[in-house]
């Protein structure tokens, strides 16, 4: 068995590992790297043959694990691609709007072909949590739910090899406990390889009230004490589900103020629609919500904001409102105009509520710096900046030694760290180590590994 690190190797995005096993080719994520846009441009993106892979298998839908799924099907890819329900239709979306975003970046950059008629959602076998799933008679998948966002998976490989039976456990990303929505990550089953996530791996999270008495103060500061707007940039899928249930929490105890909410992003109104379909896969604070016939998501002042020219129209609205849209990282979408015209704004407060990579204006934000650039013009910071990681999605050092303490330490013949900055990993390591841990990796791209 050969285990190849082609993504999330000493960094966070463009998660992709190639698992082959007797001539049998199985990629474990296929992600965008935010990190390196030419690629994703010119279409430089694999270092193997895709029409020699067998089967692609998805942890979950976020476009650093999945968004170059569609350009490994246009590079000859002719394979399945198994994963949860949720996350095949999550992803539906997250493909639509790539390919309308690379439409655009490509007719920019007149570079390859947009060739966009593939459709990758007809080759999805959605499968169910904790049941294992034959691949042929020698390899065997197994999904456990890992909370991060609906549907989102770690992924537990069998495979008989020459008399031999080898496991291996991809993370995936690592959800954490008690979070808006979601159940806790659940226990994996014992692995001989494991591959653990590290983008918290050197932090501690440390918002501990509940999310709810959080954004309660947040929005009273912003938009009572002094009447100003609230905008919140948000991933589509998982941060901006998470931000509504818990202003809907606030709304059904009245501690909501009687102000505007905007969500702007029809990625995020279709993917809330997902969320409440698969409601039953939720924790047991939401199923008991909605068994009292109750929304998740929905409540008085809530406007959906479906067209660009609607967005536009918010900068007109002068009366305290809350904004929410996305993206998170602030690379793209609408929240760029909503950042671009509130920035100087001294009665604006910008609420930052996740991870960003270096090199996003999130990122540039959340480092405190005084000025940011929009399309080459430098604009002065005069909103005022706060950051909560109450709404993070990855669980933090801690948890990351709670999701490997399941693993018997005896029976572990190594640990693979990825999916992290360089930093993040060797500080990981190093706790791993105080805990017992040996046989540790930080692979590098493109190394391989007989295992």
């Amino acid at each position: 068995m050969k285990l190849t690190f082609w993504g999330a190797a000493r960094k966070v995005t463009g998660s992709m590992y190639l698992l082959e096993s007797l001539g049998y080719k199985i990629l474990i994520d296929c992600g965008s790297d935010f990190s390196d846009r030419h690629k994703v441009l010119t279409g430089g993106l694999f270092p193997f043959e895709a029409s020699e892979i067998d089967l692609v298998i998805l942890t979950h839908a976020h476009v650093d694990h999945s968004g170059n799924i569609p350009a490994l099907i246009r590079a000859g890819y002719r394979g399945q691609i198994l994963s949860t329900a949720p996350t095949a239709e999550l992803s539906e979306l997250l493909f639509a709007d790539s390919a309308y975003i690379q439409r655009a970046e490509k007719k920019i950059a007149n570079s390859a072909p947009s060739d966009y008629s593939y459709k990758p959602v007809d080759r999805f076998i959605p499968i169910a949590f904790n049941k294992d799933f034959e691949l042929n008679e020698r390899i065997t998948v197994r999904l456990t739910p890992v909370g991060h966002i609906l549907g989102a998976a770690s992924v537990f490989v069998k495979v008989e090899e020459e008399g031999k039976t080898k496991t291996i456990l991809f993370s995936g990303d690592v959800g954490r406990d008690n979070y808006p929505l979601l159940p806790d990550p659940e226990q994996s089953p014992q692995a001989d390889y494991v591959l653990c996530e590290t983008t918290y791996g050197n932090r501690v999270h440390k918002e501990t009230e509940p999310a709810e008495e959080i954004v309660k103060r947040i929005v009273t500061e912003a938009c009572v004490d002094k009447p100003g707007r609230l905008i919140i940039p948000a991933f589509s899928l998982g941060r901006t589900q998470s931000l509504l249930y818990t202003l809907n929490k606030l709304a059904l105890k009245n501690e909501l103020p009687p102000i505007k909410v905007f969500t702007d992003s029809a990625l995020a109104a279709e993917g809330t629609n997902i969320y409440s379909k698969y409601s039953s896969l939720m924790n047991g604070e939401a199923l008991a919500i909605k068994a009292q016939d109750e929304s998740l998501f929905d409540f008085e002042n809530l406007d959906h904001v479906k067209t660009f020219k609607e967005s536009k129209n918010i900068s007109n609205y002068l009366k305290p409102c809350i904004i929410l849209s996305s993206s998170g990282m602030i690379t793209g979408g609408r929240i760029q105009h909503h950042i671009r015209q509130n920035i100087q704004n001294p009665y604006c407060t910008i609420l930052l509520v996740g991870y960003a990579v270096e090199g996003t204006i999130g990122h540039d934000l959340l480092a405190g710096k005084q000025t940011i650039r929009f399309k080459k013009r430098s604009i002065p910071v005069a909103a005022k900046i706060i950051y909560t990681d109450i709404f993070s999605g990855h669980t933090d050092v801690n948890g990351l030694i709670k999701y490997l303490g399941h693993q018997d330490k005896a029976k572990l013949k190594k640990i693979f760290l990825v999916h992290g900055e360089h930093q993040s990993m060797l500080d990981f390591e190093k706790r791993l180590h105080e805990e017992g841990y040996n046989n540790i990796e930080i692979p590098d791209y493109g190394q391989s590994y007989d295992l």
